[in-house]
C-alpha cells in the first residue's frame, strides 16, 4: 500500500523539490528542476521506480519536524536500544544541485540501513552506476548524472546502492547526492555541515523577514515557507504544487500535473505575499507574470511553465501505475490550451493591487493591460472552460463573466486611480453591461443563489468570492443566499466542495475531495457576513487538517479522513494565510480586494461580532 500523502513532507532548494515520507524514504525528485523528469518517482509506482531511504534496521519508534523557522527536515527514530536522527534539506544552489542527508547518533547504538534505487526520466532509466572515488558513486543515463558520496560503506545488489552502518552517540554519518548534465565534469563535493549551517540561515533569514503578528502566526509563516519553497528562484513563478497526478480520489482519472504557475492564483499570492511584507517576492511574482503574458492578448495562457513556456503538451506515462493505482499519471496539462476568460480579470486585478502596493508601474505594464481589454472585449460573450478546467463542453460560466467585469472595473479604477489614458467611458459601459447581464442570467430565483452556469440549477464554490472581488456586497440578499445555499448543499461532512460532480457533466467520471481552498474562500465569506465565530470553528477545522510538519494537499476525503491531490499544493497554502489575515489584520485580505485597497503590514484589530 501507498504512503499516505499526508505522510511526506517537504524539502526544496527554490528550484525543485523532494518529498520525504515519515519512515525516511524520498519517493518523488524531479532533477535539475520542477518540471523535469523525476528521477525518484515511486510515490506514483512501485520501489522500483526510484526511491531512497535511511531508517534503522530494528523497529523504531518515529516523530518529526522542521527546524525552527526553516525547511531543513529533522525525523527522531526512538527505540529501546538507542535513538537517532535525519537531517534532510536541500542548499539552496550556487551551481550544482545537492541533496543531503545526515544522520546523527543520539543515544547508544543505532544500526541503519540505506537503500537508493535512481531510476531517470520518471522511474523507466536505470542508470550506470560507476565507483569513481572510494567514498563516490557516478550514476549516468542519458542527459542525466547523479553522484553520490558518503563515508558508508556501500555494495551494489539488484539494480539498487544498499549500505548498512550503525551510528553511535555523537556519531555524524553523511549522505550528499549532487546533480549534473552527464556530458559535464563531476559536481564538486559540497562539505555537508556547512551546507546546514547555510541552509538554516537562509531559511530563518527569510522567515525573519516576515510582518505577522496575532495567534495564528505558526501557521502562517509555515504556509509562506512552504510558498517561498515552490517559487522558482530564477524568475519569481511559483509552481501549483511540486507532483504531478496524486490523485482528488483513489482509483479515479483526475490526475493533473500542477507543476506549473497559474494566473489565476495572482491576485490571492500578491495579497498574501504583501500582506505578509515580502514585497521583493511579489514582485518577482509580478514580473514573472507580465513576462509570461506578454505577446498577442489572443495566446493568453491560463497556466505557463516556470521560466515562461507555453508549450505544454500533456501525455501519460504508461508505466508508471499511479499512486494506489490511480490512473493515468500525466505529464503537461491540456487545460493551458483551453478559454478561460477569468484570467484575463485576475491578471487586471492583480496588476492594479501590485500597483496599490508599490510596485512601480511602467509603460509595458499599461500598454499590456490595454491590449489584455482590447482582446476581452471582443471574447467576453463566448462560452469557456471556467474555473475549475472541466473537459467537457464549454458553458457560460458564471464566475467566467463576474472576472470579465473584473478586468473592466479594474481597468476603470487603474485610469482614476493613476490617471492613466485609455477608453474610461468604453470600460465602463462594458463594465456596467456585464454586471446586468450576469444579474439577470445567472441568479435563479428557484435555488435562491447565483448559480454556476447561465440557466443552470447548480451551485458553485467560486461564487463565495462574489464579495470579495467586488462584484456585489454581502449585504445584498443574493449574496447572503449564495453563500447559504453553497453553506447548506455543498459543505461535505463539514468541508467545501466546488461543485457536485454527480450532477454536472464536466468530462470525468464524478467524485472528488473537498477543495480546500473553497472552504477558506468559506472562511472569508462567512467573516464578510459577520459571522465571526462560524468563520473561526471553520478556520480551525482547516488548520487541524495539517500533517504533523503543518502541510497541506489540494483536497481532502472527509470521509476516509486522508488528504488528496497534489501535494503541497500552493493555492491550499495561499488561502490558507489569507483566511488567518481575515482574523489578525485591521484591513482583511477581503476587504482589500473587495475595495481595491492597498496591501500593507498593519496592526491587527479585534474582529467585528455578529449583531
Amino acid at each position: 500500500m501507498s504512503t499516505p500523502i499526508e505522510d511526506y513532507a517537504l524539502i526544496g532548494d527554490c528550484e525543485t523539490a523532494a518529498l520525504v515520507s515519515r519512515n525516511g524514504s524520498i519517493d518523488w525528485l524531479c532533477l535539475p528542476h520542477f518540471a523535469s523528469p523525476a528521477c525518484f518517482a515511486s510515490m506514483l509506482g512501485t520501489g522500483d521506480n526510484g526511491h531512497w531511504s535511511i531508517a534503522p534496521k530494528i523497529e523504531a519508534r518515529c516523530t518529526r519536524r522542521y527546524l525552527d523557522h526553516t525547511l531543513v527536515l529533522e525525523t527522531t527514530f526512538e527505540s529501546d536500544d538507542g535513538s537517532a536522527l535525519l537531517l534532510d534539506f536541500m542548499p539552496i544552489r550556487g551551481g550544482n544541485a545537492h541533496l543531503v542527508r545526515i544522520v546523527r547518533g543520539i543515544r547508544g547504538n543505532v544500526p541503519m540501513c540505506m537503500e537508493m534505487a535512481l531510476r531517470f526520466d520518471y522511474g523507466r532509466s536505470v542508470p550506470w552506476v560507476t565507483r569513481i572515488e572510494d567514498d563516490a558513486l557516478r550514476a549516468i543515463a542519458g542527459p542525466d548524472m547523479t553522484v553520490l558520496r558518503t563515508s558508508a560503506p556501500l555494495r551494489g545488489e539488484n539494480l539498487k546502492t544498499l549500505s548498512e552502518f550503525t551510528v553511535a552517540e555523537g556519531e555524524s554519518v553523511h549522505f550528499v547526492l549532487s546533480y549534473g548534465p552527464s556530458y559535464d565534469e563531476l559536481p564538486p563535493p559540497a562539505d555537508p555541515e556547512q551546507a546546514l549551517c547555510e541552509t538554516v540561515n537562509f531559511w530563518q533569514e527569510w522567515a525573519s523577514r516576515a510582518k505577522l503578528n496575532g495567534e495564528y502566526t505558526d501557521a502562517v509563516e509555515r504556509s509562506l515557507i512552504t510558498l517561498k519553497a515552490l517559487t522558482y528562484r530564477h524568475t519569481g513563478g511559483i509552481v501549483a504544487a511540486p507532483t504531478t497526478s496524486l490523485p482528488e480520489q483513489l482509483g479515479g482519472q483526475r490526475n493533473w500535473d500542477y507543476r506549473y504557475c497559474w494566473l489565476r492564483d495572482a491576485t490571492f499570492t500578491l495579497l498574501a505575499l504583501m500582506n505578509a511584507g515580502y514585497f521583493e517576492e511579489a514582485q518577482a511574482w509580478h514580473d514573472w507574470l507580465l513576462r509570461a503574458v506578454a505577446g498577442s492578448p489572443d495566446q493568453v495562457q491560463i497556466m505557463y511553465g516556470i521560466h515562461g513556456e507555453r508549450n505544454l503538451l500533456e501525455w501519460e506515462v504508461q508505466w508508471l501505475s499511479g499512486y494506489e493505482n490511480s490512473k493515468p499519471v500525466r505529464v503537461g496539462n491540456a487545460a493551458s490550451e483551453q478559454l478561460q476568460l477569468d484570467v484575463y480579470g485576475e491578471v487586471a486585478d492583480a496588476m492594479l493591487h501590485a500597483h496599490l502596493g508599490g510596485i512601480p508601474r511602467n509603460e509595458i505594464d499599461v500598454a499590456l493591460h490595454i491590449a489584455l481589454n482590447e482582446h476581452l472585449a471582443t471574447i467576453w460573450q463566448q462560452p469557456d472552460q471556467g474555473i475549475w478546467e472541466v473537459r467537457g463542453e464549454p458553458q457560460h460560466f458564471t464566475y467566467s463573466k463576474i472576472m470579465a467585469w473584473v478586468a473592466f472595473d479594474r481597468a476603470v479604477k487603474t485610469m482614476e486611480k493613476f490617471g492613466v489614458q485609455g477608453q474610461v467611458e468604453r470600460w465602463r459601459d462594458l463594465r456596467d453591461t456585464i454586471h446586468r447581464e450576469v444579474c439577470q442570467k445567472a441568479y435563479n430565483s428557484e435555488v435562491g443563489s447565483f448559480t454556476q452556469a447561465y440557466g443552470s440549477n447548480q451551485l458553485d464554490a467560486s461564487l463565495l468570492l462574489i464579495p470579495q472581488v467586488g462584484f456585489l456586497p454581502c449585504t445584498d440578499p443574493r449574496v447572503r443566499g449564495t453563500i447559504e445555499a453553497i453553506e447548506k448543499k455543498l459543505m461535505y461532512n463539514g468541508f467545501v466542495l466546488r461543485y457536485r460532480t454527480e450532477n454536472v457533466d464536466d468530462g470525468l467520471p464524478a467524485g472528488e475531495g473537498a477543495f480546500l481552498a473553497c472552504s477558506f474562500w468559506m472562511v472569508t465569506a462567512l467573516r464578510m457576513l459577520g459571522r465571526v465565530e462560524d468563520a473561526r470553528g471553520l478556520f480551525e477545522r482547516l488548520l487541524s487538517l495539517r500533517n504533523d510538519v503543518g502541510l497541506l494537499a489540494e483536497e481532502y476525503d472527509p470521509r476516509a479522513m486522508r488528504q488528496m491531490g497534489n501535494f503541497p499544493q500552493a493555492l491550499s497554502h495561499i488561502s490558507l494565510i489569507n483566511a488567518a489575515f481575515e482574523f489578525t489584520r485591521a484591513s482583511s485580505p477581503g476587504q482589500q480586494r473587495a475595495e481595491s485597497s492597498p496591501a500593507t503590514p498593519g496592526a491587527p484589530k479585534k474582529p467585528r461580532e455578529t449583531a
